[in-house]
């Protein structure tokens, strides 16, 4: 995943700067088996100074490991305020390897950033992967069974979020079952059908759903505004406190 291009100054942002990392995929998912990968996530804090240039430092960075993929915290925090899935699954899993105390600040922000924005962005997600599954099966006969058990599991989630108000992503629960759809076990219609239930069960969770209309876009505005400020003073307090991956 790493790019070779990627500069040695990019690089240094995550390893000098990351606030937040966390291990994602089937691994935090509860679905891993022995084949999988280890995919890593990450936000950094790039030193205000940087952002004085003509040139600002990127938004997000690949590496430096394989499977490593960072995010700028201002631009996580405008992702995870559009409700983005993939970015708003990062701040839940359940699988931390650093937290700085601004890290920790973030993640207590979880809450602020879900709104009932999710149910249009995860429906809108799980229609464009659903239509790439539907042309699999056009042209090969059969989908790519592996997209079709994270397809699941994306409406899972969805749809328990909506129930609760709280984003759970351990699919421990449904493992067999998913597993058995990753295996191409069930056929495509038993599949097709699982998920067309759960985009129904959404739409009716919707309607009682605790979460707020809109996510609460001042109290992460002030969270960036203090963390730029402290960095542009010298005094960020980046120590990372030890976790266990």
């Amino acid at each position: 995943m790493n790019a070779p291009t990627t500069p040695p100054e990019a690089l240094t942002l995550v390893r000098e700067h990351t606030i937040y990392a966390c291990v994602m995929g089937s691994r935090a998912f509860g679905l891993a088996t022995e084949a999988s990968d280890t995919d890593r996530r990450g936000v950094y804090l790039a030193p205000t100074p940087l952002f004085w240039r003509f040139e600002k430092p990127p938004t997000h960075v690949e590496g430096p490991r394989e499977e490593e993929f960072s995010w700028e915290l201002e631009r996580f925090c405008e992702l995870a305020l559009r409700a983005n899935p993939n970015i708003l699954e990062c701040l839940h899993s359940p699988l931390v390897e650093r937290l700085t105390p601004l890290g920790e600040e973030l993640l207590s922000l979880r809450g602020a950033f879900l709104s009932r924005r999710v149910h249009t962005t995860f429906t809108r997600y799980a229609m464009s992967q659903h239509s790439k599954l539907v042309a699999d099966v056009r042209i090969h006969g059969a989908p790519r069974w592996k997209h079709a058990m994270h397809l699941l599991r994306l409406l899972l989630s969805c749809r328990d979020l909506l129930r609760t108000g709280r984003l759970t992503i351990d699919a421990t629960d449904h493992r067999d079952r998913l597993l058995a759809v990753k295996r191409g076990e069930l056929t495509w219609p038993e599949t097709d059908t699982w998920m067309t239930r759960l985009r129904e069960e959404s739409d009716t969770a919707l309607t009682t759903t605790p979460l707020p209309p809109d996510p609460d876009h001042a109290r992460v505005a002030d969270f960036l505004l203090r963390t730029r400020r402290t960095s542009a003073l010298g005094e960020s307090p980046e120590v990372a406190i030890p976790h266990c991956p």
